[in-house]
């Protein structure tokens, strides 16, 4: 995971991958059937990793606050698993929930959910 930044509007924005032996695994190598799913991996580890991180994220409205965009698009964008396993995440957290939590914490706590994320997008 990259360092954390705070920008605008309180979003918590950090660039997340997942490496193997020095080398950046593609989405495709997760895929739960030998056949990628269609759609964008993110659709299924988008809810994971929020489910993961459930009471620690803002809502508003009644949408939790968390973006997720591929670090790395596909060469080719009709094949989205065949892309590097690199997100770029936003949070806004729950301010209550945060308060008590060191930066070191919080960037522990979403390393931890992406990483459990990322085996339920094996799964």
């Amino acid at each position: 995971m990259s360092q954390p930044q705070t920008v605008a509007d309180g979003w918590w924005v950090a660039l997340l991958w997942c490496e193997t032996d020095g080398r950046l695994v593609e989405f495709r190598d997760l895929s739960p059937t030998p056949e990628p799913p269609p759609g964008s991996p993110l659709l299924r580890l988008g809810p994971a990793l929020a489910g993961t991180l459930s009471g620690l994220i803002l809502e508003e409205g009644g949408r939790q606050q968390l973006r997720l965009r591929l670090g790395q698009p596909p060469v080719d964008e009709k094949k989205p698993w065949e892309a590097p396993l690199t997100v770029l995440a936003g949070f806004r957290f729950e301010p209550a929930r945060t308060a008590t939590m060191r930066d070191n914490e919080l960037a522990q706590t979403v390393l931890q959910a992406f990483l459990e994320a990322i085996l339920r997008l094996a799964g």
